[in-house]
C-alpha cells in the first residue's frame, strides 16, 4: 500500500444518516484512522473510483442510489478494491440482506444500533 509516511490509515464510512455518519467518524478518529464519509453509496462510489487507498470501507446497506450490496459488488469487480475488508452496517434484521451482502462479499455484518465496543470490535478483525 502506497501511504503517506505518517498518514493515517483511511477508512471509507458510507450512511444516508448523518448522525450515524458522525459517529462511526468519531470512533474511527479515536481509534487512529482517517475516517472519509460519504453520504450515499453515489458518493461513495466516486471515492473509491479515485486514487486514495481506504485499509477498509463501512457501508450502509440500504442507501439512495447505490446500495451497501451493489458497491462491495463493485470493489469485488476490481482487482485493487477487491482486498479492502468491507463492514456492513443496517437496521433491517432479514436474514436474506445479511446473506446476501455476504454473497456480495462482505467480511462482516454489523446490525444497527451498535456500541462504539461492537464497532472497534468489528474493525479490529479486519484492520
Amino acid at each position: 500500500m502506497s501511504e503517506v509516511q505518517g498518514a493515517k490509515p483511511r477508512i471509507l464510512v458510507a450512511d444516508d444518516d448523518p448522525e450515524v455518519l458522525r459517529i462511526v467518524k468519531n470512533v474511527l478518529e479515536a481509534e487512529g484512522f482517517a475516517a472519509v464519509a460519504a453520504n450515499d453509496g453515489k458518493e461513495a462510489y466516486k471515492q473509491l473510483q479515485g486514487e486514495e487507498a481506504f485499509v477498509a470501507a463501512i457501508f450502509d446497506i440500504q442507501m439512495p442510489h447505490i446500495d451497501g450490496r451493489e458497491l462491495v459488488r463493485y470493489m469485488q469487480s476490481e482487482r485493487r478494491l477487491m482486498r479492502i475488508p468491507v463492514i456492513i452496517m443496517t437496521t433491517e434484521l432479514v436474514s436474506r440482506l445479511s446473506s446476501d451482502s455476504f454473497s456480495a462479499g462482505a467480511l462482516a455484518f454489523l446490525p444497527k444500533p451498535f456500541t462504539d465496543l461492537q464497532l472497534k470490535t468489528t474493525l479490529r478483525m479486519f484492520v
